[in-house]
């Protein structure tokens, strides 16, 4: 079983509102083998919790034009970790040094990586970011 295109569809309406709002290091993974209350985990990160904040709220305005709003939200008032979920689509936002601690995708490692469609520009924002760490 693979993730729903719903949920692709979702998943790459999110990435390209947190790709618009200079998040590093997008990444989408297919967790529907491993987890049964979700199809895909979005991953995204920033350099301060100002940043993240901003990502969240780029996501949740984008996702808001598609009909979607999130059944959970988390972390806001911290801005370190930001968790949206979208029951199909679960989204962290990260501050970077939360990500490198936490290794998300290193915990799910095993799961396929779903294809954002980012476009040249926003992969090569997202290389960069991860060539910094």
């Amino acid at each position: 079983m693979t993730a729903s295109e719903s949920s692709v569809t979702t998943a790459r309406h999110a990435a390209r509102a947190a790709a618009d709002k200079i998040a590093q290091n997008i990444v989408a993974l297919d967790v529907s083998e491993r987890l049964a209350l979700a199809d895909v985990f979005l991953i995204a990160s920033a350099p301060s919790e100002r940043q993240v904040n901003a990502i969240v709220d780029g996501i949740e305005e984008e996702l808001m034009k598609q009909d979607l709003r999130p059944v959970r939200r988390e972390g806001r008032s911290a801005g370190r970790w930001v968790l949206l979920d979208y029951a199909d689509v679960v989204i962290h936002v990260q501050h970077e040094e939360d990500r490198v601690f936490y290794a998300l995708e290193r915990l799910w490692k095993d799961c396929p990586v779903v294809d954002l469609q980012l476009g040249d520009d926003a992969s090569a924002k997202a290389t960069t970011a991860a060539e910094q760490e």
